[in-house]
């Protein structure tokens, strides 16, 4: 089959790409539109490392046809801040050493940011929860918990 032009919105820009039907939307962000911080973990959805957000919902993009974002809003980690501006959840990952390797922080940070724009008062256990499909082999949970927590107080107090 032929390619395909994807429309959608990502970051806040509407953006089309030709596409194959056989390809996942990891893959076109990362290899197409060089949005490279969505990192590419396991390609089985059991990993997290690929977490993008999809109309709200926090998504492992190595398992989503890129076709089925035709449409979407997508968010990825280069969406939620800037180099001179970090987003809440990235400035307190660093605060409270949430990253270590850092393979896993695009993930986990938009993991936490699909709860926080849901959620903005969660419990420990919702933070656990949402972070449940993100593998981290080198903090341990309790440093993300932490960061999300605050990050999640900071959020609230800001407005």
């Amino acid at each position: 089959m032929g390619v395909k032009m994807l429309s959608f919105i990502l970051n806040g820009e509407k953006t089309v790409v030709e596409v194959a039907p056989s390809d996942m939307l990891v893959d076109v962000l990362r290899d197409k539109l060089l949005l490279t911080g969505t990192k590419k973990g396991c390609g089985k959805g059991e990993c997290g490392a690929c977490t993008v957000i999809i109309n709200g919902e926090a998504v492992n993009s190595c398992m989503v046809p890129a076709l089925k974002a035709e449409g979407a809003v997508v968010e990825t980690i280069e969406g939620i801040g800037r180099p001179d501006k970090l987003h809440p959840l990235q400035e307190s990952f660093m605060d409270h050493g949430a990253i270590q390797c850092g393979f896993c922080t695009p993930g986990m940070i938009m993991s936490s940011k699909a709860l926080l724009d849901k959620n903005p008062a969660p419990s420990r256990e919702d933070i656990r929860e949402a972070v449940s499909g993100n593998i981290c082999r080198c903090t341990g949970y309790v440093k993300i918990e932490t960061a999300v927590s605050a990050a999640a107080k900071q959020i609230r107090e800001s407005r």
